[in-house]
């Protein structure tokens, strides 16, 4: 399943990748505070058994972990699907942890994370939507997943809160099984 890009290649992650994944993800939840429902004091405290656990976890499936590699190799981006094992959910799956680094920003890279999350949900045969969340005033990754198919179901007022400060989250779906009004999946 690896896709490649303007020099970036797609691929799960797995309990190899753990050391890359961790200080990935702990710098794009510093640099990112509002974006993420976890916290990097959190993240940073919680052990690497937790990292491994994660990997392990979308290594085994149903689901996936997402890294993005430029062509030095370095981790630039990274978005999973999430699947519930509860029968009567096991048809929605959520994308979350999306993140791709500032110095890789604009080159296309969330849109092909998006995509290749949307390929494996669609390549399931169970799934027939999407969920995500995105906070309120992230315009750049808003304009992503509506670019993507993605469209607005819900806003849930301080969904969390960010050094003492109130973010909304704005929930949104896309349908698998049929293509949303206005999908630009390009």
């Amino acid at each position: 399943m690896s896709v490649s890009a303007e020099q970036v290649t797609l691929r799960p992650l797995g309990v190899a990748d753990a050391g890359p994944y961790r200080a990935f993800r702990l710098r794009a939840l510093r640099e990112n505070p509002s974006a993420f429902t976890s916290s990097h004091a959190e993240e940073s405290a919680s052990p690497l058994t937790a990292t491994l656990r994660r990997l392990a976890d979308a290594e085994e499936g149903p689901g996936a972990l997402l890294g993005a590699f430029d062509g030095t190799g370095a981790l630039v981006g990274t978005a999973g699907l999430k699947v519930p094992r509860r029968s009567q959910e096991r048809h929605k799956g959520t994308l979350y942890g999306m993140a791709v680094a500032r110095g890789a920003a604009g080159r296309g890279i969330g849109r092909a994370l998006v995509r290749e999350v949307l390929r494996t949900a669609a390549a399931d045969g169970r799934l027939r939507q999407v969920l995500l969340t995105v906070s309120e005033g992230n315009e750049p990754a808003l304009r992503l997943y509506t670019a993507c198919g993605f469209e607005v179901w819900g806003r849930e007022p301080r969904a969390v809160l960010v050094d003492g400060r109130a973010v909304a989250k704005l929930h949104m779906v896309r349908l698998l099984d049929a293509a949303p009004a206005g999908a630009h999946a390009r």
